[in-house]
Formats: C-alpha cells, structure tokens, sequence
C-alpha cells in the first residue's frame, strides 16, 4: 500500500467518525391549543375523515365536484408542482452519489519550425506535428461529512411533501367552492321561485284594487302604488336571473370548463342541514388540515436549510479520479495496459474569505426559519377559530331559520288577513302592499339562511381538514 492511499485511508476513516448532521433535528414548536372545541363534546371522531362523497349525497353535486377534480386548471398547477418537487428529490438523493464524466479527445499540434519544439520534433521524430488521443473517465466525489448533503435532501424532501400537501389543500377548498357554488345557485333558484310568485300575486293585487278604484272605493294613487309594488317584484326577477346565469359561469370555471349552464333536478328544500357533526379534538386539526400539514413542512425545510447553510461554512472533502487510455499515435491508442493511465487526489477545502455571503446565508436560513415557526403557529391558530367560527355559525343559523320560518307564516297569514279586510273595507291599500312587501322580503331571508346554513356545514368540514379524500 503506498503512503498515499494510506493518507486518503485515514482521511475516509476520520470523516466517518465525524460525521455529524449540521443544524438541528426538526421538533414541533409547542402551540397552545384548548382542550376541546366550544359548543361540541370531546371525542376522537371527526367529520374530516370522511370522503366528500359521503358528505355530499346529492348526485348532481357530487358530479360536479368529480368534474372539477378532474379539470379544474389551479388543481392541474398544483400536481405539476408535485412532479417538479420529486425531480428536485431525486437529484438530492443523487447527490450522495459519486459524480462520473467520460470524455473522448483527439488534437493535433503544429509547432512554428523555428521553435525549440519544432526542431526537437524534426531532428528526433522526423515530423512537423505531435498527435494525442485520449479516452478517460473522471470520477468526483464529496464525502458528506458534517451532513450537509443529507440535509438538502431533508430539505428536499420536506418541501416535496409540502407541494403534495398543498395540493390536497387546493383540493379541499376546491371541494368546498364546488359545494358552496352549487348551494348558491340553488338559493338563487328558489330566490327566482318566490320572485315569480310574488309577480302573479301583485298582479292579483293590483286587479283588486283597480276594481275597488271604479267602484270608486280607492284612488289612482292606490293603483298607482299596488303597481309599483309589482315592479319591484318583477325586478327581481332579471336580477336573479343574472345573478343565477354569472353562478353557473363561476362553477363551470372551477370545473375547468367554458362558461355555461349548469344542470340540476335539486331544489334547496331537498337539501338537509347535518345537525350533529363530529369535530374532533383541536391538536387532530395539525394531522387532519393540509394546509397546516403543509406549513409544517415548510417549517421542516426551513429548519434542515439551516443546516445546510452550516455546512457550508466547514471544511469540504472531495476524492477526484481520473483514467483511461492516452497515445500520440491513433494505432496505439488501444494498446494496452501500455497506453493505460490514472490519477487520484482527495482534496480539503476550507472556506476562507467569501466576502461573507456564507455567514449571510446562515443568518438569512435562521430568520426564515423563524418566520416559518410564526407561519406553523398562525396557520393552526387560523384551523382552529375557522372550526370555531363554523360551529358558531350553525348554532346561530339553525335559531335564525326557526325565527324565519315563524316570520314567513307570519307574513303570509298577514298578506291572506289584508287581502280579506282589503276586501270588507276595514283595511286600506297601503296595509295590503305593506304585507306583501313584507311577505317577499321574509321568503328572500328564509331562503338565503337555508342556504347559510349549508354552507357554514361545508365551511366546518373545510376548516377540519375534510375534503381531500
């Protein structure tokens, strides 16, 4: 053994007792977190680990929502996230590996005939030029002593499943848009029922008082005024109608398509509110959120960048080995072992002066690691007030819609009782129109809670973490 390879010997059994990951191991940063959420009892069961599909029975939303999976062009952006993160995987696992080159050269030198090597070439070879061809294989490998290489492929990896993560927090939202849209729609369907309805009773009204007017019972002004109530309601209707048709140009967006109607045999009284719906316990938001998920492991990469920028700052060991054939003559460049040659050097690098950009990179990998303990902290913060501003809002909804629904039979007893009096004498023109303004207004709200109602239960499936599955 010469005493090189003993050197270079040395040298790998040294760096394999020293080899130590830079930086820290990741460890959650603590978050304060309540025991149980408000308003609901403490279990393990969540409604965020059941598929969208069983959240979502009604058929026509559950095509629309497979179509938008499938087409929807920010979803599409999220996957091809993904791939480009497993390449960038894929090369941080290489980079364990030993960098290999091969190369194939051929030159021929003409020196000047009155130069010191040209009349060496003619007096001692007989000829005006030299030739050399050479066919070799250069290897390089840094050994990874203080774990930095490991590191970015910590770091790698982490920001990998950060884009996987990311995705299904796309897709969870995505789900929830879908379903919110759709209920949306139908609400502006009913809106656009009630609106239609309320024309055909105005018009009724305003017959009634046109025949009260020539028995000379009212004046124009009555009619006047039971017109411009029916107005009102007939100006509903293109509104709604616009605002039904722009709904169904949004949804078809989210499903990746071209702006145009949207098919649907449901109506919003089909549609049923869960009353009892499992949460969970608040540290589950952490594992069940992919948005929190996500941020974790951008705090992951954060934290293995630091060390990869420590690393840096450490001396850098490196084997070089070069070999193959050489010859200054084309038929015997393939003479071997004669034409055979190799070299091999291991090299020490320790950075010196670089103008600090290496300290500067370490302070800037520790601050951003600091910014991405506060993102983790805030991202489970915004979890866990979203489930309980969804919660809050079912509870109060649900008493809202028992306050509507008593209102509307309110209302429309009042509009059947003004029209009778109307009738008798013993209720003015302004009573009746007031009643039925009244009466529309209090359909409107009803339906525009049902609604709420609907959405503040796909908010709290959302904000669990639900819909990715």
């Amino acid at each position: 053994m010469t005493q090189y390879s003993k050197y270079i010997i040395a040298i790998l059994t040294a760096a394999s007792f020293a080899a130590c990951k830079v930086g820290k191991d990741y460890r959650r940063p603590e978050v304060a977190l309540p025991e149980q959420f408000v308003r609901t009892p403490a279990t393990d069961s969540t409604i965020a680990k059941a598929s969208w599909r069983q959240f979502f029975p009604d058929a026509t939303l559950q095509q629309l929502i497979t179509d938008a999976l499938v087409n929807n062009f920010d979803l599409q952006v999220a996957l091809k996230r993904i791939e480009a993160a497993s390449a960038y995987v894929k090369q941080a696992k290489a980079a364990l590996l030993p960098s290999v080159t091969a190369n194939a050269t051929a030159n021929t030198s003409i020196p000047s005939k009155n130069s010191l090597n040209g009349l060496s070439l003619q007096n001692f070879l007989k000829t005006n030029h030299i030739e050399d061809f050479t066919l070799g294989v250069g290897i390089s490998w840094e050994i990874d002593i203080w774990g930095k290489i490991r590191r970015q492929k910590e770091a790698a990896l982490a920001s990998y499943l950060q884009s996987f993560e990311a995705a299904k927090a796309i897709q969870t939202g995505l789900v929830a848009n879908v379903a919110n849209s759709y209920f949306n729609l139908l609400m502006l369907d009913e809106q656009l029922r009630i609106a239609r309805s309320n024309v055909s009773l105005s018009d009724t009204i305003v017959q009634m008082i046109r025949m009260q007017k020539t028995a000379g019972d009212v004046t124009e002004l009555a009619v006047q005024q039971a017109v411009a109530q029916q107005q009102a309601a007939e100006l509903l209707v293109p509104q709604l109608e616009q605002a039904a048709a722009i709904q169904e140009n949004a949804i078809r967006i989210l499903m990746g398509q071209m702006p145009g109607a949207v098919p649907r045999n449901t109506t919003l009284a089909d549609l049923k509110v869960w009353d009892e719906l499992a949460t969970g316990l608040p540290a589950a938001v952490i594992s069940n959120r992919p948005d929190v998920k996500a941020s974790e492991l951008g705090l992951k990469a954060a934290n293995a960048n630091v060390g990869v920028a420590q690393g840096s700052m450490y001396p850098a060991l490196s084997l070089t080995a070069n070999g193959g054939l050489n010859a200054y003559e084309i038929g015997k460049w393939f003479s071997i072992p004669n034409s055979l040659f190799g070299t091999v050097a291991g090299n020490i690098a320790q950075p010196v002066f670089q103008q600090r950009r290496l300290k500067t990179q370490l302070e800037v990998a520790k601050v951003e690691r600091d910014q991405a303990v506060i993102l983790f902290r805030q991202s489970v913060t915004s979890a866990v007030r979203e489930v309980s501003d969804a919660l809050v809002q079912l509870e109060k909804l649900k008493e809202q819609e028992t306050i509507a629904t008593s209102r509307l039979e309110t209302t429309q007893q009042a509009v059947s009782n003004a029209r009778l009096l109307f009738r008798s004498g013993l209720a003015n023109y302004l009573e009746v129109i007031a009643a039925q303004s009244s009466s529309l207004q209090a359909e409107l709200t009803q339906a525009d809670i049902s609604r709420q109602r609907l959405t503040a239960m796909v908010d709290l499936y959302r904000s669990l973490g639900g819909g990715y599955q």
